[in-house]
């Protein structure tokens, strides 16, 4: 089973799907992993952070042993000012190479306007009779990002849920990784609110710690 993750941004990963990607690897599956944008000296980052965050990349790769890694390094916070064509062919370039057979993206109603856009343009490329090896896609949620929607009707409602009981600490080890992204509770992306997410989302499902996936559809 080929098994391809899609993030806006480093860390989207972990905060979404990462017990399950270490569950997928344990049973077995190849793992790939898309990174859509990235931050660059040209955008007003210092060389030192555009450094660090590469470093990260490259240990949080190791940790859930990706096949591969597709870094496209669009501007991150920018891709409203791309044509959301080159986003579909760069995504579709990949399905080639891969053939993946599940697919795990971003949910539609973020807050964050580069998950939105990402989650439209891969809209476009679900069509069966182009990439017939996708079986399964689903939305994962992430922190400050999924929880913040206030406005827009449309709440994740999860309907799949993944048992990561054994895997949780490996998931919040992982996002250790990247420092500068996590903080102390009350923040968002914390250990406490990992936990504490993993906990409802158990509970929800009779696990001891769980992650929420929305499906957008799904075919034997």
């Amino acid at each position: 089973m080929k098994i391809l993750v899609i993030t806006p941004h480093p860390d989207d990963e972990t905060l979404g799907c990462g017990g399950t990607l270490f569950r997928h690897k344990h049973e077995g599956f190849e793992l790939y992993w898309v990174i859509v944008t990235c931050i660059t000296e040209e955008a007003g980052w210092l060389d030192e952070a555009v450094k660090k965050r590469d470093a990260e990349i490259d240990a949080v790769a190791e940790k859930y042993e990706f096949e591969d890694v597709f870094n496209f390094r669009l501007p991150t916070t920018r891709i409203d000012t791309l044509p959301i064509s080159d986003l579909i062919e760069r995504i579709t370039d990949v399905y080639k190479k891969v053939e993946p057979e599940i697919i795990y993206m971003p949910f539609a109603h973020d807050v964050h306007t580069d998950h939105q856009l990402i989650a439209k343009a891969l809209q476009s490329t679900f069509k069966w009779f182009r990439y017939p090896s996708i079986k399964k896609v689903l939305m994962y949620e992430t922190l400050s990002e999924t929880e913040f929607n206030f406005i827009e009707d449309r709440a994740f409602r999860p309907n799949v849920f993944m048992d990561i009981s054994e895997y949780l600490d490996d998931k919040i080890d992982t996002m250790k990784i990247y420092d500068n992204e996590i903080g102390e509770f009350p923040f968002p992306r914390s250990e406490k609110t990992m936990r504490s997410l993993a906990a409802l989302r158990g509970s929800q499902s009779g696990f001891e710690a769980a992650e929420a996936f929305e499906l957008v559809f799904k075919r034997k």
